[in-house]
Parts: structure tokens; C-alpha cells; sequence
């Protein structure tokens, strides 16, 4: 394609937050970025669309030199791993923008540009074809990350920040260190597909395996570098929150995908027992965590170590059904704990209390909202008919397929989320109305309603039919396999 469709879809939040600074109406600044928001999303819909799923090759691919006396190249493209993540990342940016519509009163126009630019780099990550380009974007994301916790966020907002900032920073650093290696052990090129093809000696792998396991399980995160992540999502505002479960968390899994796997695959083969092992304890544990909590956005975050869990498991669990399922639930993970999390928002906006033991009956007085919270419980614990069911059994299958044990403990993990779930929803929407008497409680309204139904679609869409979905994944995920032990096995 002569097009640079991916180059619009990335920048275009960009160009979004620089019109941003030019204004000073909040209520522009406002429609302004939902306006950029919807169109970066229309893009990516029509990239999805005209994705081609029968082959694995980089599609809607530019090249253009950047620093070319060190091998730096400006290089996009995106196959059927990352095609989906675009896409979810541009749906996420529009509800992330009405998320934060009454919810921010100050400064809205730089917390607005942060957003945007947050949202650039982001998709810079899924698309980027070339090592320097992906850090460079894989670095920058952590600035407007840390500012909306640290100037928007509740009252330990300052905590919370720096210590999200140093986890991740102290990951990224390893995976530096892991990126130069690999450019001088991979023919000093920084070409994402060129040293994809490269046969590293297996010292090599093992020492970049945990290098990048390093900067990959924080991101996800992966017990015990989780514990930053209860305090980020706590202190964030509802669209921070939604963005660091809906894509900032796939970035951890994406590096697996794209780095460890392709790259590494003796070192991934060798240590996938260790990777499922890491995997079940974040599932049990994280479920463990979650049943024990009374701040509601704390269960929702604690759920999504456990949830992660799952998709680590599929992703090495090395068969078609674990990865394919892992993908899928990366997806599926993005959609619905957002939601949770969105709802979460929508109701500290009414009470300003996230206690569990503060609702109840809540049915009562919003049935609309108790509604589609119901929808997004289910879809969480895996209900047959939504979204996550389909991706869970997947996992599943490939999970007991490559080790029983590990399979089990996650069937616990599964029984533990709707233990917590259940809980949660009884304790929340069902019993007398007593949280009506305390707050003046209202069901959502149009704005809301815009965040929502988008999400419940796509929990019903995959869950019902997830062909379309699975179809784009495919030949990228049997491509990718194939060469993971094909190379495996010729050494």
C-alpha cells in the first residue's frame, strides 16, 4: 500500500493533542479529542477490515530511513497479533475520552494531550516493525502514564506514580541492555523480522530470556513484580485505569509474542515449564487476593493479575489452542475489565466511595447500570455465551495439553474469580437499597451509555461468534509456532 494508513492511525492522536493546546474552551477541548478519538478509531476499523487473514506477513507496512548509519530505520506494520491491539487500543481511546468527561474539572485541556499522546505511543508500540522505534515508544508512554496518576489521581496519587514509574523503569532498563545485546548478536540491526530469523546460541537466549522476562513481567504484571499495580489503579483516574488494564498490561504479553518467542525459541521452549509455573501462581494467587478485598477497584485490579495469569499460561503453553486463546483473551481481558473498571468510575462519581461494604440494592434505584454490570461480571468469570468464555477454554485446552498441574491449579483460579465476582455483584446491586438513603443515586445516562454499549457488544459478538475474531489471529499464531519449534528442534 502506497496509503500509510498505520502512520495515520498512530499519529493521529498526536496531531489530536497538538490542536488540543491551541484552544481554551474545556468544553472544545473536550469534543475536540473525542472528535480525533472517533476518527483514529474509524481508521483502524477500516485496517481491520482490509486486513488480510490468510497470510501472516507484515501488512499496511512503511519503511523510511531514520538513522541509517546504525541500522534505525521509521519502519510499521502489523500482522494478525498486532492487528487486533491496534484496533482495541483505538476503540479504548474514545471511551477513555468519555470516561473522563465530568470526571475531570481541572486541567482538562493537559490531561486531554496527555491522553492523546499516551494514546500515539501506544499504538506505536503494536506497530512498530523496527527495536528502536518500539523502545523508544515503549519508554515515552510511561511519562503521560505517570502523569495522569500523579496531577489527576486520588489522594496517594504521588506514591502510587513514583512507584509505577520506578517498576516499569527499572524493566525497561534491563530490556535496553537486552535490545543492544541482541543488535550486536543479531547482524547490528535493530529489524524486528531480520533478527526474528536469526539462530542465537542458547547462553545468548537464556541470558535475553530473562532480560526481557524481567521488563515483560512487570508490564503484565507477573507475581511477585505485581505490587505496583494494585496502587496505580487504586489512585488513577477511571480512564487511567482503563487504559493501564484495557492496553498497557497487553504490552507485557505482546513482548513475549514478539520478542521471546520468535527470538528466543530454544530459551522459550526450555523455560516454558518455569513460565507456566509463574503463571498458575499469579491465577491462584491473584484470585486469592481478589476475594479478600472490600475496595472495589481494588478486587477489579487484583482480578487482573489472576486473569493475566491466563494469558501468560496460553501464551506458553507453545500449541495452537494456548496461544490462539491467550491472544483472544488479551482481547477479551482489554474489554472487559475496562468495563469493570468504568463502572467503577461511574459509581465513585455518585457516591465518592469505593467500599464495597458502602452499596447495596443498587439494582433498586439504577437497573440499567446493575445491568450491564451484571453482563460484565459474567463476561469476567467466563460465562458461557460472552467473550472471555471462548478465550478461557482455549487456554485451557492448550493449558492441560502441555502440563496437567498447571491446568488444575488454573481451574481453581476460575472457581476463586467467581467466588469474588459473585460476591462482589450480591454485595453491590442485590439486597435492601440502603445505598440510596446515603447518596443521591441516578442510573447512567447518554454519555455513559455511549462508553458502554461498545464494550457489551464485543463481550457478546466474540462470545457468540468468534470466528472473525479468531480468523485474524490464525495463520500469524501457526507461522509463529512452526518457527518456534522448528527451531527448537533442528539444534
Amino acid at each position: 500500500m502506497t496509503f500509510p494508513l498505520l502512520s495515520l492511525i498512530v499519529f493521529l492522536p498526536a496531531a489530536g493533542a497538538a490542536v488540543l493546546l491551541c484552544l481554551r474552551n474545556d468544553d472544545a477541548v473536550r469534543w475536540t479529542a473525542l472528535g480525533f478519538t472517533a476518527v483514529d478509531f474509524a481508521l483502524a476499523v477500516a485496517m481491520l477490515a482490509a486486513f488480510d487473514t490468510t497470510t501472516h506477513e507484515m501488512q499496511f507496512t512503511e519503511r523510511h530511513p531514520w538513522v541509517p548509519a546504525i541500522g534505525i530505520t521509521y519502519a510499521l506494520g502489523v500482522d494478525g497479533i498486532s492487528a487486533l491491539f491496534v484496533f482495541l487500543t483505538a476503540l479504548l481511546g474514545g471511551i477513555c475520552v468519555l470516561a473522563s468527561w465530568v470526571a475531570i474539572d481541572r486541567k482538562v485541556k493537559e490531561y486531554m494531550v496527555a491522553l492523546l499522546s499516551m494514546q500515539t505511543l501506544m499504538l506505536g508500540v503494536f506497530s512498530a516493525l523496527d527495536l528502536f522505534l518500539f523502545y523508544v515508544c515503549w519508554e515515552a508512554m510511561l511519562i503521560p502514564m505517570y502523569l495522569m496518576i500523579g496531577v489527576w489521581g486520588g489522594d496517594g496519587r504521588v506514591y502510587a506514580a513514583f512507584k509505577f514509574f520506578l517498576y516499569t523503569l527499572a524493566g525497561s532498563l534491563l530490556f535496553l541492555i537486552g535490545i543492544i545485546v541482541l543488535y550486536f548478536h543479531g547482524g547490528r540491526t535493530f529489524d524486528i523480522l531480520a533478527l526474528s530469523a536469526q539462530d542465537l546460541p542458547f547462553d545468548v537466549q537464556s541470558w535475553l530470556f530473562f532480560a526481557f522476562l524481567i521488563a515483560f513481567a512487570v508490564k503484565v504484571p507477573m507475581v511477585p513484580v505485581h505490587t505496583w499495580l494494585p496502587d496505580a489503579h487504586v489512585q488513577a483516574p477511571t480512564a487511567g485505569s482503563i487504559i493501564l488494564a484495557g492496553v498497557l498490561l497487553k504490552m507485557g504479553a505482546y513482548g513475549f509474542l514478539r520478542f521471546s518467542l520468535p527470538m528466543l525459541p530454544e530459551a522459550s521452549v526450555y523455560y516454558s515449564t518455569l513460565m507456566l509455573a509463574l503463571s498458575a501462581l499469579a491465577i491462584v494467587y491473584g484470585g486469592l487476593l481478589a476475594l479478600a478485598q472490600d475496595d472495589l477497584k481494588k478486587l477489579v485490579a487484583y482480578s487482573s493479575i489472576s486473569h493475566m495469569g491466563f494469558v501468560t499460561m496460553g501464551i506458553f503453553a507453545l500449541n495452537l489452542r494456548g496461544v490462539e486463546g491467550g491472544i483472544l483473551q488479551m482481547f477479551n481481558h482489554g474489554v472487559t475489565t475496562g468495563a469493570l473498571f468504568l463502572f467503577v468510575g461511574v459509581i465513585y462519581e455518585r457516591t465518592h466511595t469505593r467500599s464495597i461494604a458502602e452499596y447495596g440494592g443498587l439494582m433498586k434505584v439504577a437497573p440499567v447500570y446493575t445491568g450491564f454490570l451484571a453482563l460484565f461480571t459474567l463476561s469476567s468469570m467466563a460465562l458461557p455465551g460472552t467473550n472471555s468464555f471462548v478465550g478461557e477454554l482455549l487456554v485451557l485446552s492448550g493449558g492441560f495439553a502441555a502440563n496437567m498441574a498447571v491446568g488444575t491449579a488454573a481451574v481453581l483460579g476460575a472457581l476463586l474469580s467467581a467466588a469474588y465476582l459473585l460476591g462482589m455483584y450480591r454485595k453491590v446491586a442485590l439486597g435492601p437499597a440502603s445505598v440510596g438513603a446515603r447518596y443521591q443515586i441516578r442510573d447512567v445516562n447518554v454519555r455513559e451509555m455511549a462508553a458502554i454499549l461498545p464494550l457489551a457488544v464485543f463481550v457478546l459478538w466474540v462470545g457468540l461468534y468468534p470466528k472473525p475474531f479468531l480468523n485474524v489471529i490464525d495463520a500469524s499464531v501457526s507461522h509463529l509456532l512452526t518457527e518456534v519449534h522448528g527451531k527448537e528442534s533442528g539444534p
